[in-house]
């Protein structure tokens, strides 16, 4: 059984005191009464609720997994699902951020975000069950009639429905033009749904009373590929006078078994004939199936980070108590059989490298969740337009790195624990088993890592980036004489110059041949995920000059920031090089 315990200090510094959230927050539109007092109690509550309802559920859910039942083509969630899922909602929590207008809290994009990552690291399996239901609320608030948002978005909000994204077919994963699910009119407004999807999270379940699917298909005029496709709202009972009524004919043909997220119910589900609804207009239903997409992209960057975190919580809890050996300079414990862990220089290099990752994916996830707020409500046009090529940029980096770096944080976190790591019974290779799919979730890291260079770098002429580097040329300048900055704005500043020189000569050498484009996406997205990072991280030491926290918390923070930049940032050499190496390095294989 592993421990969980909220990062509430940790969360509360990134928010407040490096990216001053309160200030930026509360000149937003609506943002008057969003001040700090109002967050930091949400934020407080839904630490309770993570350590004391959803921690101790997960374990067990791993292990009991969801059952299927072929006679009636129905799921059952492991034990305290259901109970769990009821706080959570009478709690408010599915509608956090959602406009008062549907039954919302209408509280910042932030919120969600910070939230969510205690919600996932007390069950990531659990989390996604709310999480679907997220990104088909924002879908029906962007694109579904007024009667839509009346009909099906309200009792999502309410926590009394949930939603889903069936989106992949076994013919077509990524690639959804191939996808062949057909939409037939009936021709009183409703279609016949018919097809077969696949790993389709939520899919089925008795945690609420109704699901409603956000389908993609084909009408039978539609254009061949993706600009062919339409979206629609299938729910799993039809809905009659605000009430699930009558059984609707699609059901879930299996779950899938897999190596992680057992509780988590992933399943294949068939429409045969199933009543539909069109949402938005027809053809056109990927752009709306985006509006989801982009917002579970942010969210599956924060599965990283909470999986990162409660393996790190472990494996320092494990490395204070752990006796083993001796310090290779003399005992430390003298009065013991063993020192701990702790005194090994490479246990601690282990716990350092996650503490860095963690907290500084913490930084890039808030810094772009508030993107989202200005966005939205933003004092002007302008603003909101920056905010908006900002967060593009971001996105592809927050997902693709950030779930990347879980698998590293994750796999340290189990090598400090040694063989006893290898053991179920001690819960940490859960972690490493529950991370390994969000690097595939809503795109992999490749795709990631092609949306950076090929969309948000050479079709958006880099935009976003340049909104990001004169951010990092600004606090450089600014922070130029500052003495406990000192060490870091000179590499910083030196980085920022070469990522724009190098970015600016990939983009020429890719003219030339598109092929490089895909040779040095993957490097160029980690790339530029450790230099977002290090900005982040200087941040934090000036914020931490600042800080009214202890002075142990604040020293925590400058010992960490000096680790990264000497033994993580370096990193960007190594993927500056195969950048350079190009697609020549990447020879045919029979």
């Amino acid at each position: 059984m592993t421990l969980y315990k909220a990062p509430l200090d940790d969360q509360r510094f990134a928010l407040f005191d490096v990216l001053d959230a309160e200030t930026v927050l509360t000149k937003l539109q609506g943002g008057d009464g969003h001040t700090r007092d109002l967050l930091d109690a949400v934020l407080e509550e839904a630490g309770k609720l993570s350590e004391q309802v959803l921690a101790p559920t997960n374990s067990p859910g791993d292990e009991e997994g969801c059952h299927y039942d072929k006679a009636t083509r129905s799921v059952t969630t492991p034990k305290g699902f259901k109970e769990a899922f009821r706080q959570f909602s009478e709690g408010g929590w599915a509608g956090l951020t959602m406009a008062e207008a549907f039954g919302g809290q209408a509280l910042p994009s932030v919120m969600g975000v910070a939230t969510t990552e205690f919600f996932q690291s007390g069950n990531l399996s659990w989390s996604l069950y709310p999480l679907l239901s997220e990104g088909a609320c924002h879908a029906l608030e962007m694109h579904g009639t007024e009667d839509q948002q009346h009909t099906y978005l309200k009792p999502i909000v309410a926590g009394e429905w949930t939603g889903t994204m069936c989106l992949t077919e076994p013919q077509a994963g990524s690639d959804l033009g191939l996808l062949k699910t057909r939409a037939e009119p009936v021709g009183d407004g409703s279609y016949k749904i018919t097809g077969t999807k696949i790993f389709i999270s939520a899919g089925d379940h008795d945690l609420a009373e109704n699901i409603i699917h956000l389908v993609l298909a084909r009408l039978p005029d539609a254009p061949a590929g993706s600009r062919g496709i339409s979206m629609f709202i299938v729910p799993k009972f039809k809905v009659k006078d605000g009430k699930p009524g009558e059984r609707n004919n699609v059901y879930a043909g299996a779950i899938e078994h897999k190596m992680g997220i057992r509780g988590s119910a992933t399943c294949v589900m068939n429409f045969d004939e199933a009543e539909g609804f069109l949402i938005g207009q027809p053809h056109k239903g990927l752009a709306a199936m985006f509006t989801m997409m982009n917002a579970a992209r942010l969210s599956v960057g924060v599965q990283g980070l909470a999986l990162s975190e409660r393996a790190w919580q472990n494996s320092l809890n494990y490395a204070r108590e752990r006796l083993q050996s001796r310090s290779l300079s003399g005992p430390k414990f003298p009065d013991k059989p063993a020192d701990n862990l702790l005194v090994q220089p490479d246990v601690r290099r282990m716990l350092l490298t996650q503490r860095a990752l963690v907290e500084g994916s913490r930084m890039l996830l808030l810094y772009s969740a508030l993107q989202t707020d200005i966005e939205a409500r933003g004092a002007d046009e302008a603003t909101r337009q920056k905010a908006s090529e900002l967060l593009a940029f971001l996105i592809p980096i927050a997902k693709g790195v950030v779930t990347e770096l879980a698998q590293e944080c994750t796999k340290e976190a189990l090598q400090v624990y040694g063989g006893h790591g290898f053991i179920v019974e001690n819960g940490v290779e859960q972690f490493v088993r529950d991370a390994r799919i969000i690097t595939l979730y809503e795109g992999t890291t490749g795709i990631q890592a092609a949306d950076l260079l090929g969309r948000k770098i050479l079709q958006l002429k880099g935009v976003g980036l340049q909104h990001f580097l004169a951010e990092v040329g600004a606090f450089c300048k600014a922070h130029a004489q500052d003495e406990a900055l000192r060490p870091y704005i000179g590499p910083l500043g030196a980085l920022a110059k070469e990522w724009g020189e190098l970015t600016m000569k990939l983009a020429q050498l890719i003219q030339t041949n598109p092929e490089e484009l895909g040779a040095a996406a993957n490097d160029y997205l980690y790339y530029s995920g450790y230099i977002t990072l290090a900005y982040f991280w200087a941040r934090a030491v000036a914020a931490a000059e600042k800080s009214s926290q202890q002075p142990a918390f604040k020293q925590a923070k400058r010992d960490t920031a000096a680790f990264f930049f000497a033994r993580v940032l370096p990193r960007t050499h190594l993927h500056k090089a195969a950048i350079e190496a190009g697609v020549a390095t990447l020879p045919a294989i029979a």
